[in-house]
């Protein structure tokens, strides 16, 4: 039977995923592209090899192997003997949403239809009732309905076949046997402004009407910082962490949020010289994402440590209860980052696009613009996912995280005490990737801004306008944060170097070099974007 209470199973701290956000490919790939069975071999080593408690199956915008559970146990039967897939490790899928993923939403029956046939290999291996899937991810969730009908869906239209009466008094049931889990658990996924803002009404009909005596929520962290800056996405996060907080203590459900993170500050700053400050920035947090950079473009003591450490200390305290003025400040905060970031992104969108396109794949993903899939937006301007968006700006020079800071400007003194109160290591993530910045780069793009405008399809004036707004947010960190920007060290001074000789490569229409600086660079910064 499926689990139904926190009590009788174990809440992974842990979350293994196959986000592509790896500089170097791992010594036990062939490829540069982690596909197929390298995948399968990827779980088993996140969990054997790193200690991660779970392992993201993502269908979300890629292909998958369906038959994962079947290839875990029959190539590491020994393992997982050991470490019953279920109840001491877990695999947990991430569907599409058919919302948002038209043309292949039928993903979804696939998908969901493999945990019955899942449940059935891993009982036959351990000889007893194991089912090794019984939760799923839905991304982009905006509303309680998505989830009632994801849990419906598979309750009637999956397990409820058995009862199909094929003629002659013989059901389903007696013939393929039954189907197990009986249902299934969710995990909303919020990743959009307006729903982190709401989370709590997202997710309170839902308990309402499955009433379950647990639940994860997984909130986004890549994308609200793609979207609104990089203040915009901890501020959101941390209104969500206390709008779960209080809907967990007004419902009497216990409620484990999830973040999904990346090495750098831009995406969470989730790496191993900041530990100890990544868990005093998300305390109340119960599940932490693994993603590639951290896995592979680190020494390997150097992530089993984090997974270590993030095992032993999450959650790391309580989340902060944020008060409705308080909330009314942030918000205010929020918006003027968002409104100065959006602007400066929207004009330099078409160079961001033209430069992520030199991003190289690490995972078979499948195409975000067109027939096939999505693409991320701000305001009218079509943008690449968070990964290649970050990578372009890093390749250029310009960190990501330093847009939208000319909002401190306009901040009041209530705005700043409250941000800092609520953005404990501000200082510390702009410091980080504050030797990333290549002044150098900037003032070439200025030198020579109607050639890169002409490369990248936009209009002169509006890159040059862009730059010159680009220096003032720069400016802004610097005078009032007391943060010099620019290579301090020998490491970032040939990081610059190279950041620079990818502009040149990039001007010169020079794509084999281009291509080949921007690797060496992120292998430098130690993860793509």
């Amino acid at each position: 039977m499926v689990r139904n209470s926190s009590e009788e199973r174990k809440i992974p701290r842990t979350m293994s995923t196959q986000h592509p956000d790896n500089a170097c490919t791992p010594p036990w790939c062939k490829g540069k592209v982690i596909e197929g069975d390298a995948e399968v071999y990827e779980a088993y080593f996140a969990y054997s090899n790193l200690g991660c408690h779970e392992v993201m199956w993502d269908s979300e915008g890629k292909d998958v192997d369906t038959r994962v559970v079947r290839k875990l146990l029959t190539n590491y039967g020994d393992y997982f003997k050991e470490n019953v897939l279920g109840s001491d490790v877990f695999l947990t899928y991430r569907i599409p949403n058919p919302r948002v993923e038209v043309a292949e939403k039928k993903i979804v029956v696939e998908t969901l239809e493999n945990i019955p046939i899942s449940c059935d290999v891993a009982s036959t291996f351990y000889k007893k009732e194991v089912i090794p899937i019984f939760e799923v991810i839905l991304p982009f969730t905006t509303n309680s309905k998505e989830l009632i009908w994801l849990f419906n869906y598979y309750r009637k239209a999956v397990v409820g076949v058995e009862d199909i009466d094929l003629g002659g008094s013989v059901k389903v049931r007696d013939w393929i046997g039954s189907f197990k889990p009986g249902s299934i658990e969710l995990i909303p996924l919020i990743e959009d402004m307006e729903s982190l803002l709401k989370i709590d009404e997202i997710v309170e009909p839902y308990i309402d009407v499955v009433r379950p005596s647990y639940l994860r929520v997984f909130i986004a962290r890549s994308d609200p910082a793609l979207n609104y800056s990089l203040v915009s996405a901890i501020v959101l996060s941390k209104l969500a962490l206390s709008k779960l907080k209080s809907l967990e203590e007004r419902k009497g459900v216990a409620i484990y949020p999830i973040i999904g993170v990346g090495s750098m500050p831009f995406r969470g700053h989730l790496s191993p010289g900041n530990i100890q400050g990544f868990l005093s920035e998300y305390r109340g947090i119960y599940t932490v994402t693994i993603q590639s950079a951290l896995k592979y473009d680190y020494p390997l003591r150097d992530a089993r440590r984090v997974v270590r450490v993030l095992n032993e200390k999450l959650p790391y305290g309580e989340p902060a209860f944020i008060e409705p003025n308080e909330e009314k400040i942030l918000l205010e905060v929020v918006s003027k980052f968002k409104s100065r970031y959006q602007r400066m992104i929207e004009d330099l969108g078409p160079l961001i696009n033209s430069v992520a396109s030199y991003v190289p794949s690490r995972r078979a993903r499948k195409l975000h613009i067109g027939l096939f899939g999505y693409s991320r937006k701000v305001g009218r301007t079509a943008l690449p996912r968070a990964i290649p968006f970050a990578a372009a700006f890093y390749s250029l020079g310009i960190p990501p995280e330093f847009i939208g800071f000319e909002a401190l400007n306009s901040l009041s003194e209530d705005e700043w005490d409250v941000l800092m109160e609520y953005y404990t290591n501000v200082k510390y993530d702009l410091d980080t990737v504050a030797g990333y910045l290549s002044w150098q780069n900037i003032n070439t793009l200025i030198d020579v801004y109607k050639r890169v405008s002409r490369i990248a399809g936009m209009e002169e004036e509006r890159l040059r306008s862009a730059l010159a707004e680009l220096s003032l947010h720069l400016k802004v960190v610097e005078e009032n944060l007391d943060i010099k920007l620019g290579p301090r060290n020998l490491t970032q001074r040939k990081y610059e170097n190279i950041v620079s000789n990818f502009l040149i490569s990039y001007i010169e229409r020079d794509d084999d070099e281009a291509r080949r600086y921007l690797e060496e660079a992120a292998r430098i910064r130690k993860c793509l974007g």
